[in-house]
């Protein structure tokens, strides 16, 4: 496993590229529910244990993980 940091030029960069990865939002869920990016899942990190083995499948994917509002 590979963990690398991206800026946010470069995640757009990537979603106008249309890359395949899954984009998880690492905020608490009443924040999600106020807004997040297209796409996104919400996993927050007290709830990863129990809902990472159910969200991610693919054990190959790219995996981007993002915890703070991006305007």
């Amino acid at each position: 496993m590979v963990t690398t940091t991206i800026t946010r030029d470069e995640l757009q960069e990537k979603i106008g590229k249309g890359e395949q990865f899954v984009l998880i939002e690492a905020l608490p869920a009443f924040a999600y529910m106020h807004g997040h990016l297209p796409g996104a899942l919400n996993i927050p990190p007290d709830r990863v244990s129990r809902l990472a083995p159910k969200l991610l499948n693919d054990k190959t994917a790219e995996i981007i993980v993002y915890c703070s509002r991006f305007t």
